[in-house]
């Protein structure tokens, strides 16, 4: 069996908004199942990204470069997991490309990147750069991906642990 990490025992951010933010996750979506491949530099510091912040619990993350990986979604093959980003809703459905990972974004809070995922300019250009990006990811230098997503993973791993704390009580 593949291992599917849960990060709800993070706890959560303790806000009313966020609070109001949680209690309006669909149950038919939500924990979403994001297949992603941790070989790619890339999506690995995008999900390590997505994994930090994910202190409500509402993402699944499933590792298709793990050695034991065997848990296919429906209608799909490996091939299809390594050529784009795959998730699978709670209630089964299969998702893929840049509907992914609007909801995902939308899982962790990170609204405002969803939301101009949607916006009628940016939108088809996501939809069409997306998979330009995902076939070309493996060349993409490791500098570079550390350059763009050192800064937002560290700013996550900060506010993680700072919902431990507010859930443990640390003395600060």
């Amino acid at each position: 069996m593949t291992a599917i990490h849960d990060t709800s025992r993070l706890g959560n951010r303790g806000n009313t908004r966020y609070d109001s933010f949680k209690a309006g996750m669909d149950p038919a979506i939500y924990p979403l199942t994001l297949y992603y491949e941790s070989a790619c530099p890339l999506c690995n510091a995008e999900m390590s990204n997505l994994m930090l912040r994910n202190t409500g619990g509402h993402l699944r993350f499933a590792d298709v470069s793990a050695p034991d990986f065997s848990d296919l979604p429906a209608g799909t093959s490996m091939q299809d997991l390594l050529a784009l980003i795959h998730a699978r809703t709670a209630d089964g459905r299969v998702l893929k490309g840049v509907e992914v990972f609007r909801l995902a974004y939308e899982a962790v809070g990170l609204g405002w990147v969803s939301s101009a995922m949607r916006l009628p300019l940016l939108r088809p250009l996501a939809e069409w750069a997306y998979p330009v990006l995902a076939r070309n990811r493996h060349r993409i230098p490791r500098g570079l991906v550390r350059l763009m997503f050192e800064g937002a993973v560290r700013r996550a791993a900060e506010r993680s642990a700072a919902a431990r704390c507010d859930s443990t009580s640390c003395a600060r």
